[in-house]
Formats: structure tokens, sequence, C-alpha cells
């Protein structure tokens, strides 16, 4: 039978009574996250990011494209392509033959305005930016010709429709970029309603240029990169990258600002129309996820 001595029993019962704080402060240090750590995910709360897609353009088709457009802006238009054009005195707007290339009919823009992107208003006309003259033609489409100019702050670079899905509950809204990391939201008369920064895993996207809008999705060229990114225009936030450095191997004749510039969604199939300023070709592709298997 084994007799506790009574003094011993004192000691390790104070021992306990000391320990108890110390071990809860290991226990939570523990199960905390340390400097620079976040706390993970539950399912109790605390938002989820979605991760960003990483794609790659798979080309479907290919075809001629004029290799002295200095090319700014890309839409089909009810199964028409239309091109806008920029450097003073050669900036305009103008219908090409997909299969061929070939400019069916073209109009030019004031000699001191530098032409930028255009999007279609949906009633066969379309706004056509300038870069700092700070001015916008509105083109009949049926005539190529000036049916109104409209004027706004800073500069233009690319512009697309977003339609009913304006984040500030519009039934209409454009949506402008001005080579910076933000995004305006305009009224079809091109007065501002709003803007919001975008943003890749936290850090701004610069120099965004020219704009499609898919379905809700921002789709911007980023100047001086072979880089589209799609936003999410209710946050500011790049949802899925695209790598489209693979698309025009030879470059050789080329300049330093002869880049990836001009993208138009074809509706009909899904696909996209990619080219760029002075690029000899137009690619028609669709965007896939980046293969994780190595080459051959």
């Amino acid at each position: 039978m084994n007799r506790h001595h009574p003094i011993r029993c004192a000691a390790w019962a104070l021992l306990w009574v000391l320990l108890i704080p110390v071990t809860g402060m290991a226990l939570i240090a523990c199960g905390s996250p340390g400097p620079g750590e976040a706390d993970e995910p539950s399912s109790a709360g605390g938002p989820i990011v979605d991760p960003v897609l990483r794609l790659v353009p798979r080309v479907m088709a290919t075809h001629p494209h004029d290799p002295t457009a200095f090319t700014q802006g890309l839409e089909l238009v009810d199964g028409r392509l239309l091109e806008t054009t920029g450097r003073y005195g050669e900036s305009g707007i103008r219908e090409v033959d997909r299969a061929t290339g070939r400019v069916l009919r073209s109009a030019l823009l004031d000699a001191t305005w530098f032409g930028e992107g255009l999007t279609s208003l949906g009633d066969d006309r379309a706004i056509q930016l300038t870069w700092k003259a700070g001015r916008a033609v509105v083109w009949n489409l049926a005539t190529l010709s000036e049916v109104d100019v409209l004027t706004y702050g800073g500069q233009g670079w690319g512009l697309c429709r977003l339609g009913e899905a304006g984040p500030d509950g519009a039934a209409d809204s454009l949506v402008m970029s001005d080579g910076s990391d933000h995004l305006t939201f305009r009224n079809l008369d091109l007065t501002r309603s709003g803007d919001i920064a975008v943003r890749l895993d936290g850090r701004p996207v610069e120099r965004l240029n020219e704009l499609e809008c898919v379905d809700g999705t921002v789709w911007a060229n980023v100047w001086l990169t072979d880089t589209i990114v799609a936003i999410d225009p209710s946050t500011g936030a790049v949802t899925a990258v695209v790598d489209a450095s693979g698309l025009l191997a030879d470059r050789s004749t080329l300049g330093d600002e002869d880049v990836l510039n001009g993208i138009a969604h074809d509706p009909e199939t899904g696909r996209f129309l990619l080219t760029g300023k002075r690029w000899p070709v137009l690619f028609e592709v669709v965007f896939e996820p980046v293969s994780d298997e190595p080459d051959g």
C-alpha cells in the first residue's frame, strides 16, 4: 500500500497550479499563426479567394492582317470585323474582310487626333476614343460617317460595353482604360459613373489597354506585353492571365511598339480574334489552361 507524504503532495499541487497558465499559453501559441502567417480559411467563415487561372491561346485558324495597321481596337459587330488604328494623320476606322485581311471601307479621324479603341453601342453606331484629345467620335457603321463627338477628361486607351452588368446598376455601362491600373465606368455619353482599381494577387496591373467585354468579364491587353488579363468589374480582381507570347513566332520585322493589341470576341463560335500593331496575322483562338505536362 502506497502512502503519500503530505509535504510532497502539497509541492506537487503548487507546481500543477503554476504550470496550468504556462501550458495553456503554450497551447495557444502552438495553435496560432506566427508572424507573417495568416489563419487558414475554415468552413465557419472567412473569404476564400479563387485561384487565378493561367491560360494560353490555342490557335484554331489564322487570317491575313494588314502589316501597316497600327491596331488600336478590334470588334465584331453583326458579323462585320471593325478595326481602329492610331498614329497622327493615319488614325481612323475600317471594316475588314476577315478571310483576306482586305480593307473593305475606311474613314479617317482629324489628323491632329491619335485614334484609340472602340466599342459598338448596339444600334449600328460605335464610339472610337482618342489618346490625348479628350474627344471620342461616334460613327454610323452603315456609312462609316461621323455623327457625333463626345468629350471626356484624361486619356483614352480602350473601351468596351459591359451592358446590363454595369456595377452601378445602370441599364447600360461602358468600361474605359487610360493606361493606368484603373478602369472607369462610363455612361453611353461617356460621362463618368465610377472607377475601380485592377489587382492581380493584390498588386496593381498597370498599362491596361485595349478592352473586350464578354459575359460580364473585361478582357484587357497589357501594353508592351504579350499578356491579356480577365477582370471581374465588380471587384477589380484579375481572374485569369493569358500568356500569348507564343502566338507570333517571327517578329524580326517588328518594332518595339508593334506588340499584341486587339481583342474581339465572336459570339457565334465563342472564339477570340487576336492581333497586334503591324502584325501580318489575325489569330482565331480559344483560351485553355496551361498544361502541366512537359513538352515531348
